[in-house]
C-alpha cells in the first residue's frame, strides 16, 4: 500500500468513528469496497471511475493472487472481463457497419452460407440484440475447456432449432456473438481478434486488453506489453463456496472472444467508455443504433446491439454491460448525462455482490462530506 492509500485509509477509518453523519461519496465507496475484501466476499477487486474526462477514483482492493499476496491493481492487474467483451466486439462490428463491410439488416446467411438452415431467417441486427432465437448455454457449455476456433465452435449449437421466430422474443446468450465474430471474419477476411486489435484496441490505446489464442495463451502479447508496463500481471481466477475461495476450473474462452473471452484492466475498459463519451469512436448515426434499446412486441428489451441500455434504480440513464464468467465478474457503466464511466473487475466467478456494487456506484455520485 503506497503512502497516499495509507493516508486515505486512515482518514476514512477516522470518519467511521467521528461524528454521527453517515459516510458519503469517496469515503462511503472506500468503506464498502474494503468491506467486500474484509468480509471475504471477493478475493480481489479493482476499479477505475472517470468523471468529466478525468480519473475520479481508481484503486485496487484485496489480491490478484491470494497465495502470492499480489495486490489487485487497476492499472496492472489483468482480469477476465466476461461479457464486458460484448461492447468491445460491438465497437468493432459498428466499425464494419460504418465502412459498409457488414449490413445490420442483412441475413446472417449472406456472410456464413454454410450455417445449417433454420425454419426462419435472421439478421445481424437480431443476433446483436439477442432477438434471433439462438439458445444459450446448456450444462457444461458454460465452462468448456476445448481448443475450438471460432468457426469450429458453431458445431456446439448449430444443429439446434431456434427458440422462437426472430424478432418476436429476447434470449440473452453469448452464442449470438460467436456467430457475429464469425460473420466479421468471413466479411473482412481477417481473424476476428486481429480486426479488433487493429480497429478498436490499438486506436483507443487499450494496450492492456488481450485476446487468448486458440491454445488459451496470451504469453507473447503479455511479454510485449511488459516492455512498456513491467508490473502487468494476470489475476488468478477463483470460484467461491462455503469454505472460501478456490482456483476456478480451467476454461478456454478463445472461441467466444466476442461474447465473453477478453482479458483487460479496469483502466483499459474505462478508456473505452470515455471514448464513447468523447465521441471518438463512431459517427452519431452509427453509435446511436448500437446504443438504442431494441423493442419486442412494443416492449423494451433494455438492450441495444452488444450494449445494455437502461436506467439504474435512481433513474440515471446508462449504457454498458455486466459480465459473469468462470473466474471473473465485471461491471461497466457509462452515464452520459453525468459524464461518468465506471469499470469494476473482480477475479471470481459470480461472487453475489451486485447489490454491493450498485451501492458503491451510487455512493460515487454523492458529494463527499
Amino acid at each position: 500500500m503506497n503512502p497516499i492509500q495509507k493516508y486515505l485509509r486512515s482518514f476514512f477509518a477516522k470518519k467511521r468513528i467521528v461524528g454521527d453523519t453517515p459516510l458519503q461519496g469517496l469515503a462511503a465507496a472506500d468503506a464498502l469496497l474494503s468491506d467486500l475484501v474484509n468480509e471475504k466476499k471477493v478475493p480481489g477487486l479493482a476499479l477505475t471511475v472517470m468523471k468529466k474526462g478525468e480519473v475520479f477514483f481508481q484503486r485496487g482492493y484485496g489480491h490478484a493472487n491470494l497465495e502470492s499476496r499480489i495486490p489487485a491493481d487497476p492499472k496492472n492487474t489483468i482480469f477476465r472481463i466476461a461479457s464486458v467483451s460484448k461492447p468491445i466486439a460491438a465497437t468493432a462490428l459498428a466499425t464494419m457497419v460504418h465502412d459498409g463491410t457488414i449490413h445490420l439488416d442483412a441475413s446472417f446467411y449472406e456472410y456464413v452460407p454454410y450455417y445449417p438452415k433454420k425454419k426462419w431467417d435472421f439478421t445481424i441486427r437480431q443476433l446483436a440484440s439477442h432477438t434471433a432465437g439462438i439458445r444459450g448455454y446448456r450444462g457444461i457449455e458454460y465452462g468448456l475447456n476445448q481448443a475450438y476456433s471460432i468457426k469450429d465452435s458453431i458445431a456446439i449449437f448449430q444443429d439446434d432449432d431456434l427458440l422462437f421466430e426472430p424478432g418476436t422474443g429476447y434470449q440473452y446468450n453469448s452464442f449470438d456473438w460467436v456467430m457475429i465474430s464469425l460473420t466479421m471474419q468471413e466479411a473482412s477476411g481477417m481473424p476476428f481478434e486481429k480486426y479488433v486489435e487493429t480497429k478498436v484496441l490499438g486506436p483507443l490505446a487499450m494496450n492492456h486488453t488481450f485476446a487468448p489464442n486458440v491454445k488459451n495463451r496470451i504469453d507473447t502479447q503479455l511479454e510485449e506489453a511488459r516492455r512498456e508496463s513491467p508490473d502487468l500481471h494476470l489475476a488468478q481466477c477463483y470460484s467461491k463456496n462455503r469454505s472460501g475461495f478456490r482456483d476456478a476450473i480451467s476454461v478456454n474462452n478463445h472461441y467466444k472472444l466476442a461474447g465473453g473471452g477478453y482479458l483487460s484492466t479496469t483502466e483499459d475498459i474505462a478508456k473505452l467508455g470515455q471514448a464513447y463519451l468523447d465521441n471518438k469512436v463512431l459517427p452519431p448515426e452509427i453509435k446511436n443504433q448500437f446504443l438504442t434499446a431494441q423493442e419486442v412486441n412494443g416492449q423494451s428489451t433494455y438492450y441495444g446491439l452488444g450494449w445494455q441500455v437502461s436506467s439504474d434504480i435512481h433513474g440515471r440513464p446508462y449504457y454498458g454491460h455486466v459480465g459473469n464468467g468462470v473466474g471473473g465478474y465485471s461491471n461497466f457503466y457509462v452515464y452520459p448525462e453525468h459524464e461518468m464511466v465506471f469499470s469494476i473487475l473482480i477475479n471470481c466467478t459470480d461472487p453475489k455482490v451486485q447489490d454491493d456494487l450498485d451501492k458503491i456506484v451510487n455512493a460515487l455520485f454523492t458529494p463527499s462530506t
